[in-house]
């Protein structure tokens, strides 16, 4: 198992690595010059050139990358060139909002997407079933920012239940950041919930009908025993799989989900900073989210082995 681990690590810092050089690679070769932005709209081009040979844009793309990543390790991202405000400030102050969204739509995903597709995999083709179908088709095609401005017009402008933009963090007040977060976590996970609980419905349908789930209900096993103890701990390791490939889907979505409730996270940042070609910022914000893409994604696999002792072997 600690092979497995250490393994896991690995390949996870070697994918980082990865996917920071191809993420430096696409922004360095985005259009614009940072350093005429940086010397201002009246500097000659002595001036540009100056600024550019100070900021090491002269330097070939792989000596650049180097003295990033030697930076990025000590914790220097670089700074703004619109703000002039250091990177690592920037995500400190929107991370937590960006986090928090995550993370309640994930709880939500979980937890509505486990129960509707194992009441749905319990009587297939029931009522209950139709109805979890019929119902999650419909939010698949539901596109985010339409649903997200359903939500704000149904339950904030006309029912006053909750706030239509704005958030509050965690550590202020744990109740108006959980009233703050739930519709955008809401809009956010739908697509997700729909996903996850179509793949347990089939995955858990498949287990159900297995030979040994079959044999233990005829010694007269209750149904919720089998399913919880039994059926549900094979069932769920696709729907693992498919749940790491929501994450990165998800970190997408929050630039959409932020916009609508006027969130100040990470998403709506690394709008604004693409906008005004701000490409330190641009930089900063998707390695980050690439971070935590594969920290998810190495946590999966971890987590796979021990609910399948035969993937231990790998």
């Amino acid at each position: 198992m600690l092979w497995i681990v250490a393994k896991r690590i690995a390949v996870g810092v070697l994918q980082l690595a990865v996917v920071v050089f191809l993420i430096f690679l696409l922004v360095a070769a985005s259009p614009g010059d940072p350093a005429s932005r940086v010397a201002g709209e009246a500097a000659t081009q002595e001036q540009i050139a100056e600024v550019r040979s100070r900021m090491g844009l002269d330097d070939p793309l792989v000596v650049q990358f180097g003295h990033w990543v030697g930076n990025a390790v000590t914790g220097d991202l670089g700074t703004s060139l619109i703000s002039s405000e250091s990177i690592a400030s920037i995500l400190g102050r929107t991370i937590a909002p960006t986090l928090s969204l995550l993370i309640v739509s994930l709880v939500i995903t979980l937890v509505v997407g486990m129960i509707g597709g194992s009441l749905a995999a319990l009587r297939p083709g029931g009522i209950v079933d139709r109805l979890i179908v019929a119902a999650t088709s419909i939010a698949v095609a539901i596109p985010g920012f339409f649903l997200g401005l359903v939500l704000v017009s149904w339950f904030a402008v006309d029912l006053g239940w909750f706030p239509a933009v704005g958030y509050v963090g965690i550590t202020e007040s744990p109740s108006e950041w959980l009233h703050h977060i739930i519709l955008p976590a809401i809009a956010l996970s739908t697509v997700s919930v729909a996903e996850v609980t179509r793949q347990l419905r089939g995955s858990l349908t498949d287990v159900l009908h297995s030979e040994y789930i079959v044999a233990a209900r005829a010694r007269g096993l209750p149904t919720r025993k089998l399913v919880t103890k039994h059926a549900l701990k094979n069932a769920v390791l696709p729907v693992l799989t498919i749940l790491g490939v929501r994450v990165s889907q998800l970190i997408g979505g929050t630039v959409i989900v932020e916009t609508v409730f006027n969130i100040q996270g990470m998403g709506r940042t690394l709008v604004n900073a693409a906008q005004s070609a701000d490409i330190d910022v641009v930089l900063g914000i998707t390695v980050v989210a690439a971070l935590v893409v594969l920290v998810t994604n190495v946590l999966i696999d971890l987590v796979q082995p021990l609910l399948n002792p035969r993937l231990r072997t790998g």
